[in-house]
């Protein structure tokens, strides 16, 4: 069947816009002006009026958990509302247990810089003023930092003298009493003993986590789910993925970020036949992914020198230099790529040497390689990135939170850092996301901070703004560039004869929306392989 869109405004992937665009079957058959396509017209062919919509190729989330989003769409949600204060979010893990009143209570959200007025990390006191009974995990946005209650404490069997995982910290009081604080790899303690879904539940997380990517346009995400529940095997993780792609419930193309934290573990996975780009054009595998170090709100993202906030503070670096070199190394021998999430330049340092590394073993097995985050840098990081030829999978929405925060954390590292601008002018190839669910994965919020280098509400200056992108730019990276990064830039990413129709229409076209209402512009529907699988108004 073939459709014809008339009477729009269609980014290709390119300027000039067109107005209209041919979708046959699952693949884009032509663009451009409403008289050339209709000059293609068949009697039996469809004619669908955009009526000066906006249209441009499907968002393409290339970092984020898909199956942690499932999974925190059936928490407490401690985000908006709930993180504007410790007694805020108090009040909303009461109102959740109110309805959930057995078992663990778990949330997921909070933010203590955004707390008014201004507060600490929450510790085990503060859980039990909410319920001292029944354990309580809550895990801050960042995904790098998770606070418990007493009882939890009690259960999980932690105390001043339980042994700290390398990479991880267990935050002691002055007494040498736990605070309830773990992060990092710590956390894995805690995780490790949570209620772990069946392979259904695994399934609906997935169905419902695709259904509200495509709400906010996104056909595309390269999703790090192995290791989404520390007590669920990534082989049933692997299997839920692909049961849903062969009921026909993956609405979204899912490349996997594959991660594993032994040699072991990766050889005996591609012992099994599972390299990148194994798989289908909707499910396959993708880089192998290592966690480098934390992040810039907890404080856990390692520094090459100290946080200037923290004096003797450098943040958790969780492999070593020879960890990063086996285990980088181990991926290219199997041709497999690698994704490493990095946000302090300390970690960058020893990732660009174990990549250089990797590379002088088996210069004659080539990949596509990069940097997850890649936010705090130095000039002479980035060039050594493009002479490796790394990729950087940036979320420019973090600049919503981190503008805030950033100068007084690094110092005078901040001056340098988040170039994400300068990054493709130097020739090193940037795509976008959202991390989510550190981030909701609506791609408009990071289009506007893309563009205005502020937070959401311009409640500050823009941060370092000669590194703001246009708006073509902006939607390039989240589209035909995200699917560079999945190595599929001649299967989608751009309204193109060819290449597959995934593609959204919004109601409001981002170049002619004022840059500090870019967020607010809405989906109205969205289409997978020439397929609406979303438009306002439905579920």
């Amino acid at each position: 069947m073939r459709t014809i869109y008339l009477g729009g405004r269609v980014f290709t992937g390119a300027l000039p816009l067109k107005e209209a665009f041919i979708v046959e079957d699952s693949k884009f058959l032509a663009a451009g002006t409403n008289e050339e396509m209709l000059a293609l017209h068949r009697e039996e062919d469809v004619i669908v009026p955009l009526e000066g919509r906006f249209v441009c190729p499907g968002f393409n989330d290339s970092h984020m958990h898909l199956v942690s989003y499932g999974h925190t769409m059936e928490m407490c949600d401690l985000t908006g509302e709930a993180t504007t204060s410790l007694s805020a979010v108090q009040q909303a893990l009461r109102n959740f247990a109110a309805a959930h009143p057995d078992g663990w209570l778990v949330g997921r959200g909070w933010n203590h810089d955004y707390f008014s007025p201004a507060g600490d990390i929450p510790t085990r006191h503060d859980l039990d003023a909410v319920d001292a009974t029944r354990p309580i995990c809550i895990t801050r946005c960042c995904g790098h930092c998770l606070v418990v209650n007493t009882r939890a404490l009690e259960l999980l069997g932690i105390d001043g003298n339980t042994p700290v995982p390398e990479g991880g910290a267990i935050d002691l009081d002055e007494d040498g009493v736990p605070t309830g604080v773990l992060r990092d790899t710590a956390m894995v303690i805690a995780q490790a003993n949570l209620p772990k879904p069946d392979m259904e539940g695994l399934k609906r997380r997935i169905r419902n986590a695709c259904a509200a990517l495509n709400r906010v346009g996104v056909t595309s995400c390269q999703s790090d789910d192995f290791t989404s529940f520390e007590n669920v095997p990534w082989q049933d993780v692997l299997t839920a993925l692909q049961e849903v792609e062969k009921e026909g419930g993956l609405t979204v193309r899912v490349y996997e970020q594959s991660q594993f934290t032994t040699p072991e573990s990766l050889q005996s996975f591609l012992d099994m036949g599972y390299t990148t780009g194994t798989g289908s054009d909707m499910f396959k595998i993708g880089p192998l992914k290592l966690l480098g170090d934390g992040s810039l709100g907890a404080r856990t993202a390692y520094l090459s020198g100290e946080y200037a906030d923290a004096p003797g503070v450098k943040g958790l670096a969780i492999f070593s230099q020879e960890q990063f070199n086996e285990m980088i190394a181990l991926a290219r021998s199997g041709g497999m790529s690698a994704a490493i999430h990095v946000i302090g330049d300390g970690i960058l340092d020893r990732v660009l040497n174990a990549f250089e590394y990797a590379a002088e073993k088996y210069p004659d097995i080539p990949v596509r390689s990069g940097v997850v985050h890649v936010q705090l840098t130095r000039p002479d990081q980035l060039q050594r990135m493009k002479e490796l030829g790394l990729h950087a999978y940036v979320q420019t929405i973090f600049i919503d939170y981190d503008s805030h925060i950033v100068r007084q954390r690094v110092g005078s590292l901040a001056d340098t850092s988040y170039a994400f601008r300068t990054m493709r002018e130097m020739g090193i190839t940037v795509s976008n996301g959202t991390d989510c669910p550190v981030e909701w994965p609506n791609p408009m919020r990071g289009l506007q901070c893309a563009v205005t280098r502020q937070p959401l509400d311009a409640s500050i200056p823009p941060y370092r703004p000669e590194e703001a992108m246009t708006i073509e730019d902006a939607l390039q990276i989240y589209t035909a560039d995200g699917a560079y990064a999945s190595c599929e830039e001649d299967f989608k990413g751009r309204i193109a004869p060819g290449m597959a129709a995934d593609f959204v229409i919004l109601e409001e076209s981002p170049f002619d929306a004022p840059p500090q209402e870019i967020h607010r512009i809405r989906a109205l529907q969205t289409f997978l392989g020439g397929r609406c699988v979303y438009r306002t108004g439905c579920k």
